[in-house]
């Protein structure tokens, strides 16, 4: 079971390895099947590769449209976007050559140094991509519920912790992971966390930690604000306005506000469906990995192709939203003409 970007190498390499101590293979043959080219690898390939180039091409796309908005209008949530798409493509070109370099050689080649710093920026982008979400949901939490505590240096605040955050919990992966050479058939060389942990327990313990940081306290935090923003909205249109009649939740919250939350909470719901299969499978192996073994090894890589997918679906639903934006406007401008002109006659 691959357990998220702390070790996308996977338990596999882990147990080949003491499964090739325990039979002292010597060749290349006699390798577990796991630890040979095969058509589990093949496929992460093919895979990864399709998704390098659908993130590369819609995230750097995004991220010139922003920065080309931003030397007209500075705003908060463009800033929070920009950063989004900078962490989706630190996923984009560290991870995904590295898993796609790493399932055509499948043991590793490229020294201690380079295990070690990989395995940091492996997780890094996803740390930060899981922040920046939640620098988002906050942001819009203050905009929406206090919008009179409008700070210009609370955005950047934000983003600052996201990357300080996301540094401090990489840390550890520049530690535990190593290159471990087979104790007989010394040249296969792994980079793997084998004989870092204590023991197994300790090893849960870090995974749990690592699932905790990247998905569940940010997500408890995306929830948490949305939720505070939608009982608003909701008590706010209970409320009569001077003609005694119930707002709409327009009245409450002005359109372009309104279509930004839209867009951030789907933003939100992407990461959850991309990446909660994978988590429920990684727990499910935490409290019983016999069972959990039990699982097909494509399924078990599927779900974090699955979870990857999320670097390629941000930029979409941001592409989506700003469509619709776009002829809103467009419907508007020409309605206000239309109401301009009745107007003119009007007054003939």
């Amino acid at each position: 079971m691959q357990h998220s970007a702390q070790d996308t190498s996977g338990e596999n390499r882990e147990s080949s390895i003491s499964w090739m101590i325990r039979n002292g293979s010597e060749n290349n043959s006699s390798l577990p099947i796991d630890m040979q080219f095969n058509a589990g690898h093949q496929l992460q390939i093919i895979v990864y590769s399709i998704l390098m180039i659908i993130s590369a091409i819609g995230n750097i796309t995004v991220l010139t449209l922003i920065i080309r908005r931003r030397i007209k209008t500075h705003s908060r949530i463009d800033m929070m976007l920009t950063h989004l798409a900078i962490a989706d493509l630190m996923v984009t070109f560290l991870m995904m050559p590295l898993e796609i370099a790493w399932a055509y050689t499948v043991r590793w080649m490229a020294g201690d140094i380079m295990c070690r710093l990989m395995a940091f920026f492996r997780t890094f982008g996803l740390y930060l991509s899981s922040f920046v979400l939640v620098c988002i949901s906050v942001d819009r939490y203050f905009a929406v519920l206090q919008p009179l505590k409008f700070s210009k240096s609370r955005g950047r605040i934000m983003i600052m912790m996201a990357w300080t955050l996301s540094s401090i919990c990489s840390a550890p992966q520049v530690i535990i992971f190593h290159v471990e050479p087979h104790p007989n058939v010394t040249w296969y060389e792994q980079c793997v966390t084998f004989n870092t942990f204590k023991n197994e327990k300790h090893q849960i313990v870090y995974n749990i930690l690592v699932m905790v940081f990247m998905y569940a306290l940010p997500l408890s935090t995306i929830v948490c604000s949305y939720a505070s923003i939608y009982m608003e909205i909701f008590r706010r249109s209970r409320m009569p306005n001077s003609d005694g009649f119930r707002r709409s939740s327009i009245d409450v919250l002005g359109r372009a506000k309104r279509k930004t939350l839209k867009m951030t909470i789907t933003i939100v719901m992407v990461f959850v469906i991309c990446w909660t299969p994978y988590y429920v499978m990684s727990i499910w192996y935490w409290l019983d990995r016999q069972s959990a073994s039990s699982v097909d090894q494509r399924v078990q890589k599927g779900l974090f192709l699955f979870a990857c997918t999320n670097s390629c679906m941000n930029p979409i639903v941001y592409g989506v939203y700003n469509v619709k934006l776009r002829r809103d406007r467009k419907s508007g401008a020409g309605k206000s003409d239309q109401s301009s002109i009745m107007l003119r006659h009007a007054t003939k």
